[in-house]
């Protein structure tokens, strides 16, 4: 008997060869462009990536033959843009609810950690940066305590901190986004108020960026450094530090013009004033 084709089925001519082609040295380079440009119509194609024999290690390859060009910094664009198609293939895995925590067990977010560790400002190693923090931002939108539980396991937070002082608005912004996810995470709130030390690494960029945006406003970026003021004032340790710490300008009319249009955050700034100001803040997760 004849069975009817899934309608579903029908995309595997196009990117199951692809797939293979992953593991096939002299075909790898234009299989991940096709397959990162297209990786969006595929909806299963995570699962096949992680359960294709070689495939995972194929991505790991790409990303470990660019150390060498760390430092010294001499990465090519052409091998900027190689890799980070390998990135966007990760990050899809990293996405998808069946692969994520394999992705995780694997610990493959640390193979990305040298790339958020560099400091050129060369645009084939912001593209770079930028597309790492692009894995990373996916696992964090998911608001699942595993992602975060492991992050706080590895170095993340003064990666993202350092980015958050001298990378591009663009990589400043998904910086701060991480750093915002993990303090909305009751464990990540906990882990950065347990000591000084780490609240006053993460306040001191804070305003070290605010007292930035002061003279060249970004509002999608104040954004993300509001809320994450807003969930530190949640901590009672926290907020009465921020009575001290949090920047004039953010207690004063500075960024009024820049939020005029903006009725969220300056909602968020408005509780985060009135949580410093009072003893018993109102909790806005």
């Amino acid at each position: 008997k004849k069975q009817t084709m899934d309608p579903s089925v029908r995309a595997e001519p196009e990117y199951f060869p692809l797939v293979l082609q992953l593991t096939i040295p002299d075909q790898r380079e234009s299989a991940l462009l096709e397959l990162s440009k297209k990786r969006e119509a595929f909806s299963d194609l995570a699962p096949i990536l992680w359960h294709s024999f070689g495939t995972i290690s194929a991505l790991l390859q790409e990303i470990i033959s660019i150390y060498p060009m760390l430092s010294p910094p001499n990465l090519t664009a052409h091998a900027s843009n190689r890799v980070c198609n390998a990135l966007a293939l990760l990050q899809c895995v990293a996405s998808h609810p069946e692969t994520r925590r394999l992705f995780l067990d694997a610990h493959i977010p640390l193979y990305l950690y040298p790339f958020l560790n560099t400091g050129s400002k060369n645009r084939p190693f912001e593209y770079l940066r930028l597309t790492s923090l692009g894995v990373i931002g996916a696992l964090v939108k998911l608001d699942d305590a595993d992602v975060i539980n492991f992050l706080l396991q590895t170095e993340i937070i003064p990666l993202c901190l350092r980015i958050m002082e001298t990378g591009s608005e663009l990589s400043k912004t998904v910086a701060t986004f991480i750093v915002q996810k993990i303090l909305l995470d009751e464990m990540g709130l906990n882990y950065i108020c347990a000591t000084a030390e780490r609240f006053y690494a993460v306040s001191t960029v804070l305003s070290n960026m605010v007292a930035v945006l002061v003279e060249q406003p970004s509002v999608r970026l104040l954004k993300h450094i509001v809320r994450c003021y807003l969930r530190l004032s949640d901590n009672l340790r926290a907020r009465e530090a921020l009575r001290q710490c949090l920047p004039d300008s953010l207690k004063d009319t500075t960024f009024s013009n820049a939020l005029k249009d903006d009725v969220t955050v300056k909602r968020w700034l408005h509780q985060l004033l009135h949580n410093i100001d009072s003893q018993n803040p109102q909790n806005q997760n």
